[in-house]
């Protein structure tokens, strides 16, 4: 009986509902969804169409791709993708943050993502971070602005030797894949960069915390002077931040400052499309960097009372999740030759909320995501622990991974420390290696075998990079003088992974190296049949007849090659270039001059052809012909002292003295002159 008095009385109170003048007005779905998912998906047939262009017709525009500006910075090479990528920062710094919302491929793998997350009943939550948010600028800086720096204020005192090549133009290829991954990689890229990344950081999630162009879109969003502004009919509904799929609270922005000031807008546009009193628009005025010193919005409210953004984290875990996000990003990034650096971005922002929400899981009674309870009232749910084992296996796959690149890092340095020449190695006079120099081959064969795959006697997961390692492998068992084991590894390595053009090439040499002549120049001959595509090795393989004086068979097999491959122009010149220096008689010389002036029709202009021509011309006593073509080949390249050397040795050779000295003495000039070096 006390203990019924002690309950506290619980009593149903009825509350008068206050009807409301208006009926709230339902949020409307964006009027301009439809239009830009009809851009991006044109965007996406035209880079389809660009790949088939490729493989029916061989040549193509070089890859219009943002990351293709490395070459440029590097190398000095200017290509399509550079040009693209100025142009689109460009017009960023005027028209504001658009290339990501209208242009991107990965924005509307996002967006789909997204989208079919939603039609689940899934909307993806923001996860806000204050200092991971700087990764994409750090990835930026280090792919677009570390190789100029390296260039300048590095490589003279680390590489003096390093030479700026000059500019040149590159905007066709016929290697058009060869920057990007195949499918085995593009498969995970598009499950991770698009769909993870927004199931765990919310739409835009890979924009966000990965993108490294977007890592200098966003800075230059606020030099921008064209924004998304607001008229004084905006009664600050909050539809526009509703349907706003880049996670800007754009109705409070434009209540503070007169405009959306956030660097994450991409200028979708949705939020214009939606505002019931049409007050949002498109327009231009004060830039972003000029919010709190301009007119702010038309109900503006003082700086001071204004909403501080709120973060997911604090500062010890922004501090420490940081590091585990570089620490992943390093560990993953080429493990395999499979991640690409924009791919590990992707893994290390998952990685690093993953292991957020477990920490989480493992302080706080109650934690859920999206549906599912983990964690309530300190009592362990399913998913709970569920999330615990999965953090813990995707931990030891990056902490794996790292072990794995790691090794294959120490690898490449030990292996960098074996400067044995080719001929040192495979010549008749072959040399034995420095006891320091052996003892890095040692080391760096050991962890190359750590690093190879588990099949293979490593620890590797995959398999994808063991032709490359068996290739390495093989060549520091050649600089040991271990000849056999090198031979084996290299037939193992073809069986196992594939024949590669310099895997049999580095097996032909070890034959040779064995005085096994025979062996190599059937296994030669073979392969210029088969693989007509390696040109590297048919020309290595018709220089080993001529060094052998075994001129028929060399001008035989490139023969061979030439009918494998009739329109290849490297196969074609290399003939013509054996029949013009071995031929027995005029009649091969004929010939090869004629082959010559195929190649000219093919591609002209190329003054090497012109010095075949001349040599050609000189066997068969036609020495004006021959001084001719020489001059022409020294009109279409002027600097190049070879083609002066050539030229004086011929004038000496026919008696002309005089002309003959001073080609001679400009070919000494040019040659000494800094930029030849």
């Amino acid at each position: 009986m006390a203990a019924n008095c002690s309950r506290p009385v619980v009593a149903a109170v009825s509350l008068t509902v206050l009807p409301s003048k208006e009926r709230p007005i339902a949020i409307r779905p964006s009027r301009n969804g439809w239009k830009r998912a009809v851009v991006l998906g044109i965007v996406q047939l035209l880079i389809i169409a660009h790949v088939i262009q490729w493989w029916i017709q061989g040549t193509t525009l070089a890859p219009i791709e943002p990351s293709e500006s490395m070459e440029t910075l590097k190398h000095g090479v200017v290509t399509v993708g550079f040009i693209f990528f100025a142009l689109a920062l460009a017009s960023t710094a005027v028209l504001g943050r658009w290339f990501c919302g209208w242009g991107c491929h990965v924005v509307m793998l996002q967006d789909l993502c997204g989208w079919m997350m939603r039609k689940l009943g899934v909307r993806p939550k923001p996860f806000r971070s204050r200092l991971l948010v700087y990764l994409p600028l750090a990835l930026a800086l280090y792919m677009f602005a570390w190789p100029v720096v390296y260039r300048l204020a590095v490589a003279p005192f680390v590489e003096p030797d390093l030479r700026w090549p000059g500019w040149s133009i590159e905007l066709t290829t016929q290697d058009f894949w060869r920057t990007f991954p195949g499918v085995a990689v593009a498969v995970p890229f598009l499950l991770i960069c698009g769909f993870a990344c927004v199931y765990f950081l919310g739409s835009k999630g890979y924009c966000t915390y990965g993108c490294p162009y977007g890592g200098f879109f966003a800075p230059l969003d606020e030099l921008a002077v064209g924004r998304i502004r607001v008229t004084s009919d905006c009664e600050h509904c909050g539809h526009c931040t509703a349907v706003c799929t880049s996670n800007v609270r754009v109705h409070e922005e434009v209540r503070d400052y007169g405009m959306v000031v956030d660097p994450g807008c991409m200028k979708c546009m949705d939020c214009v499309s939606v505002c019931p009193n049409d007050a949002l628009y498109y327009g231009f005025g004060s830039p972003a960097f000029r919010k709190d010193s301009v007119a702010r919005g038309p109900i503006a409210i003082e700086p001071a009372s204004r909403p501080r953004k709120v973060y997911d984290l604090s500062w010890g875990e922004e501090i420490w999740l940081s590091i585990l996000a570089v620490v992943t990003l390093l560990a993953v990034r080429g493990v395999y030759d499979a991640v690409p650096l924009l791919f590990a971005s992707g893994i290390a922002g998952c990685m690093t909320f993953l292991a957020w929400k477990s920490w989480r899981l493992l302080r706080d009674p109650n934690v859920r995501f999206h549906a599912w309870q983990l964690r309530l009232h300190g009592r362990w749910r399913s998913g709970g622990v569920a999330w615990l084992a999965g953090t813990a296996v995707a931990l030891a796959l990056v902490a794996h991974a790292g072990v794995v690149n790691a090794s294959f890092a120490l690898a490449e340095r030990a292996d960098r420390q074996v400067t044995m020449p080719a001929q040192a190695v495979f010549g008749e006079n072959a040399l034995e290696p420095s006891p320091a120099m052996a003892a890095d081959a040692r080391r760096a064969i050991e962890l190359y075998r750590r690093a190879g795959f588990v099949g293979d006697g490593g620890i590797g997961l995959l398999s994808t990079w063991q032709a490359r390692i068996d290739l390495r492998v093989a060549w520091l068992q050649a600089v040991l003088r271990d000849l056999a084991g090198a031979e084996a590894t290299l037939r193992r390595s073809i069986e196992r992974h594939g024949s590669t053009e310099a895997a049999e090439a580095g097996l032909a040499r070890l034959l040779i190296s064995q005085r096994r002549e025979e062996e190599a120049v059937t296994l030669h001959r073979r392969l210029v049949e088969t693989r007509p595509q390696w040109g590297a090795l048919r020309d290595e393989a018709i220089a080993y007849l001529e060094s052998e004086g075994r001129f028929a068979e060399a001008i035989e097999l490139a023969r061979v090659g030439a009918a494998a491959a009739p329109d290849d122009l490297r196969a074609l010149r290399r003939l013509s270039l054996v029949l013009i220096e071995r031929g027995e008689d005029d009649l091969a010389v004929e010939e090869g001059i004629a082959l010559v002036d195929r190649t000219l029709e093919i591609a002209p202009n190329n003054p090497f052809a012109h010095r075949a021509k001349a040599l050609g011309f000189g066997r068969l006593e036609r020495f004006e012909e021959a001084v001719a073509e020489m001059r022409l080949a020294i009109e279409l390249e002027p600097g190049d002292w070879r083609l002066r050397q050539s030229l004086g040795e011929l004038l000496m050779g026919i008696g002309r003295d005089d002309e003959a000295t001073r080609e001679l003495d400009e070919a000494a000039r040019l040659r000494e002159a800094p930029e030849s070096r």
